[in-house]
């Protein structure tokens, strides 16, 4: 063994008897196994090799011009897109060889602190489409005392959800949700999905303290250990957003709808006020929430009334989670006041730009700048322009990106938090 690697195995050995911390050992462990590799562990410099490292992160980070503009010139190109397209057959061929496949993909497969440890959190990941978002979306949340539940919706392509069974099949701490179910855009199933991933990540394990939900197009932009920080400090509360429901939105909550032909319609008829008198309040499908909202969600059963008269309305997931957070008696909950009403810009589960609320700055009405991407059903699907405002923001993930649309965006924000993760290692 060369000098160099013999002189940091002493050092590790003895920082690990001074500590006497099972993540040292597991990272020693993990040092050991990893000194066959080409790749430096502590080193995330051209990521995974492909075209966009061609791009300069950090100057696109800083909002430099020169550097924007070779991005977006790069993405137009159809090499690049050629260049970027992952088949799904790939990652089945690639994880026949798991260890292969999550050293190659450069997964942490330790803690990188005790107080990571700790403090280990449950996923519920919600995709349908794009296997290499998912993976790559995977792979920046990963972390081993986590634990994670992907809910496949069932009419997904069975390619879909064959490479991403394969994924999952590589981590002892992923799993395929028991019980998936097909998904209808605005209706009751997207719900269901969470619901199910809900019973069954509650059911595993029960060392969890803290359930974020995500769907296979968004991404993180803070590290396991910053969100790990930032959820110890809530002390029990949860994040999501809250608020008063807008006169626009009151029909989804007031007529029975139903799903005709796999789209849902409003039918004429009055659905009955909701139960216990409760104010139905707007939020998101997104949330962060403690264990024992979990508990709450599956066995409250005020909250089963809830759900069931939640069934015929329109796009339940942007009311539910933000009714039960105002609930009496539901852990990490506030008062229905408005004085406790929390927007999306304030609650920081998701940072999402809306089309109509963009603008140009100066703008006072404007609450963001407009997007530098493209738009889907009114949401930003962002670009590499949005990237030096994304990361000035408060929020654990941000929604959406496509790596087929615009994969230096995926790309820069990777490298940024592998390295800030690393430069976190006390």
């Amino acid at each position: 063994m060369p000098l160099l690697k013999r002189v940091r195995l002493s050092l590790l050995l003895k920082l690990t008897v001074v500590l006497g911390s099972v993540w040292m050992l597991s990272l020693l462990n993990e040092l050991r196994t990893d000194w066959s590799l080409t790749y430096n562990w502590r080193e995330y410099t051209d990521v995974d090799g492909g075209p966009e490292k061609e791009c300069n992160c950090a100057a696109i980070l800083q909002g430099e011009t020169e550097a924007l503009k070779k991005a977006r010139s790069l993405v137009l190109t159809k090499d690049f897109h050629k260049s970027i397209d992952i088949p799904d057959e790939h990652y089945i061929n690639a994880t026949k060889d798991c260890r292969n496949f999550k050293l190659s993909r450069k997964y942490l497969t330790f803690p990188l602190s005790k107080e990571e440890e700790d403090f280990p959190l449950a996923y519920s990941m919600v995709v349908h489409h794009k296997v290499q978002n998912f993976e790559r979306l995977l792979r920046a949340i990963y972390a081993p005392q986590n634990i994670y539940c992907v809910h496949v919706d069932k009419k997904s392509e069975t390619s879909v959800f064959a490479a991403i069974m394969a994924i999952t099949s590589c981590f002892p701490n992923v799993f395929m949700v028991t019980r998936p179910v097909t998904v209808v855009y605005g209706g009751w199933t997207r719900v269901q999905a969470d619901l199910n991933c809900m019973a069954d990540l509650y059911n595993l394990s029960t060392e969890w303290k803290y359930f974020i939900n995500v769907c296979g197009q968004d991404f993180p932009l803070k590290t396991n250990f910053e969100i790990v920080r930032m959820l110890r400090s809530l002390k029990g509360q949860n994040i999501m957003e809250s608020e008063k429901m807008p006169a626009r939105k009151k029909r989804r909550v007031t007529y029975v709808h139903q799903v005709v032909n796999g789209q849902v319609q409003r039918t004429k008829k009055l659905k009955e006020p909701p139960p216990f008198n409760l104010p139905i309040l707007s939020g998101s499908a997104y949330i962060v929430v403690c264990r024992g909202y979990i508990r709450s969600v599956l066995e409250d059963d005020r909250i089963q009334t809830l759900i069931e008269w939640g069934k015929d309305t329109y796009s339940p997931d942007e009311f539910l989670w933000a009714t039960i957070q105002r609930m009496p008696g539901v852990p990490g909950s506030l008062r229905p006041h408005t004085k406790y009403d929390m927007s999306d810009m304030n609650a920081i589960a998701r940072l999402v730009k809306w089309q109509w609320h963009e603008g140009p700055y100066g703008f006072l009405d404007a609450v963001y700048s407009k997007c530098h991407g493209h738009h889907v059903r009114g949401v930003c699907v962002y670009g590499v322009g949005d990237l030096q405002w994304i990361i000035s923001q408060p929020h654990l993930f941000a929604n959406k990106f496509d790596a087929n649309k615009d994969s230096i965006a995926i790309y820069c924000l990777e490298k940024y938090l592998r390295q800030k993760a690393l430069a976190e290692l006390h």
